[in-house]
């Protein structure tokens, strides 16, 4: 949690004035009984009603300008606590997009969306309960206990008895409860996960007929959350009954005391009224501080998850600015050099001794069975992933010698899934270059061949794209997707399987559109169509992460029994030719 209140070093002034206004409300508050035991002993007991009158004259103003102060105090607490949450969401959001793909696919999505949403809450709730309360409720209940000595020494002497024990059971509860918070918040990231991956695999569970399984699977883990939290909350319900009986046992010793003390002579009943209201503020700022410090306990926890995810370090360290290299000496402009490339926690490599080199302006066509590791392939190039052994290059340099901006630049992937985010096709567009015209814009759409069904929309490019591009069919996303890649102009264009969706007819409009571009830009098309891939320059047949043949279409019909396979089990008749 101390390395969280840094997010709070704007908001000095409101950390210092919130409890400072409760601490003036607290302090009217304790002066209450004093001025109750006045109108008992000098008032009533007298019947001097203008002295009553006045002393409750007294009480509203105390009570107004308790108000007024307690006010004062909230606004200030929310707006640091709001202020807090602000900055640090802010914060665990550049960080966690400053993390390499390895740590993000460690820490898994549902994860970071708990620590983005649910745990920065309740840390922020913890922070406004503790300006308002953790030093008001000490307050009162010291004070109290001050303000007893003052009326009745051997009286208050009860007040030092009773404090130390409630004391041993609210903080007593508060240790055993606060790992187990952190189990809750576990459970939580569990149903999260679950919850997502249900929504996100919607149809494929609908079309195996998975429903009551998944449901079944569902069930399990929520309940298994509900009895972590039925049982801890069990546990911190003991807070106030056990402070009730204590402090209702005091209550009775104080009423015997003080009936004892009075019949002595020694203190007057407006006096013993006084030490149980102190007593009963008490019992009051108990059961606040009790709830404020399981509120703390949860707030604590979820702290240390949000500092869990600060302290990972990425794996991937970029160059500031791109340091000059020496160029290799031949023409290439992507170059494999004995890669190798292993997952984090995977226990075998997925790509081995990748050997290969790219001419500029060549089309290579990626093809290979499922899980042979065509995208593993193509994502070392943008340096979505290091190699664990090998380099590489890029026009002759390392890319891990390049900066992150220079190589998003030379280097535009369209991936295996079509991604459109909440907005009009322009701004989606405008991601591959931020100030492109409307004339390239319209270029790159056309490229795509989307501008048939992007003309045909409301507004054309101002039409409202919505989220993840829901209100668009599967080939007209790919189609905007690639049209986004291509704004940017970028010398090296990668489409991951991204036309899959596209029928053979416009997926070859889309690779001679793309052939006919200016600026002899070089492509990578990862397909499992051999169509696809049958007029590029060179073809990267991938088996089980090993490169099982490179050559033309032609060459490898000839001599790669795995191309052979899967351009015959798409073409059986040109097999029988």
């Amino acid at each position: 949690m101390k390395k969280l209140l840094i997010y709070l070093k704007d908001y000095k002034k409101e950390t210092v004035l919130a409890p400072l206004f409760k601490m003036l409300e607290a302090t009217f508050e304790l002066f209450v009984p004093l001025v109750m035991a006045a109108i008992i002993d000098r008032g009533i007991g007298s019947g001097n009603t203008s002295y009553v009158f006045r002393m409750g004259g007294i009480l509203i103003a105390l009570g107004v300008i308790g108000l007024v102060c307690s006010i004062t105090a909230q606004y200030y607490a929310a707006k640091a606590a709001v202020g807090f949450a602000t900055q640090l969401k802010h914060s665990l959001f550049e960080h966690i997009q400053g993390l390499s793909f390895t740590e993000i696919d460690t820490l898994g999505t549902s994860t970071m969306i708990t620590r983005m949403t649910s745990d920065v809450n309740q840390v922020q709730n913890g922070v406004n309960m503790v300006l308002r309360l953790f030093l008001r409720s000490p307050f009162i209940v010291f004070g109290a206990m001050v303000m007893a000595f003052t009326i009745d020494v051997k009286a208050a002497l009860i007040f030092v008895v009773t404090i130390p024990l409630l004391s041993v059971v609210v903080f007593g509860i508060m240790m055993l409860t606060m790992p187990l918070y952190k189990r809750v918040q576990a459970g939580l990231d569990s149903v999260l996960g679950a919850t997502r991956e249900n929504l996100t695999g919607a149809r494929v569970i609908r079309a195996f007929n998975k429903e009551e399984e998944e449901i079944e699977a569902f069930e399990q883990k929520n309940n298994m959350l509900a009895h972590m939290q039925l049982f801890v909350g069990k546990l911190s319900a003991l807070t106030n009954p056990v402070t009730y009986i204590i402090i209702n046992a005091a209550t009775i010793i104080l009423l015997y005391t003080g009936a004892v003390r009075v019949d002595e002579g020694t203190i007057t009943q407006g006096q013993v009224v006084a030490l149980v209201n102190y007593m009963s503020q008490i019992l009051i700022e108990l059961v606040k501080l009790a709830n404020l410090i399981i509120t703390i306990t949860k707030a604590l926890a979820c702290a240390n998850r949000i500092e869990n995810v600060f302290e990972i370090r990425s794996s991937m360290e970029w160059k500031q600015t791109g340091a000059a290299c020496e160029k290799s000496a031949s023409d290439s402009v992507v170059d494999f050099d004995h890669v190798h490339l292993t997952y984090a926690g995977a226990g075998a490599e997925s790509l081995s001794d990748i050997d290969f080199h790219v001419k500029k302006g060549q089309t290579v066509g990626i093809i290979g069975g499922t899980g042979s590791g065509k995208s593993s392939l193509v994502h070392m190039i943008p340096r979505f992933y290091d190699a664990t052994q090998g380099c590489v290059r890029i026009d002759g340099r390392d890319v891990r010698d390049y900066s992150m901006e220079e190589l998003r630049k030379k280097v535009g992937i369209v991936p295996q899934k079509a991604v459109l985010f909440q907005g009009t096709i322009r701004e989606n567009l405008l991601w591959g270059k931020d100030n492109a015209t409307d004339e390239e814009l319209w270029q790159a759409v056309e490229t795509a061949q989307a501008k048939e069904f992007v003309e045909q929309k409301a507004g054309k490019l101002d039409f409202h794209v919505a989220q993840t591009g829901r209100n668009l069919s599967g080939g007209q996303r790919q189609r905007l997707t690639i049209a986004r890649a291509l704004t940017g102009r970028p010398e090296i264009l990668i489409l991951d399987d991204s036309a899959s969706a596209l029928d053979y007819a416009t997926d070859a409009a889309l690779r001679q559109a793309i052939r006919n571009m200016e600026g002899d830009m070089t492509v990578f098309i990862v397909s499992q169509r051999a169509s696809s891939i049958r007029y590029a320059d060179q073809i990267i047949v991938l088996d089980d992460g090993e490169m099982a043949d490179i050559g033309t279409h032609d060459e490898l019909l000839k001599r790669c029994s795995v191309y052979q396979e899967i351009y015959y089990s798409q073409y059986p008749k040109a097999q029988e030719v």
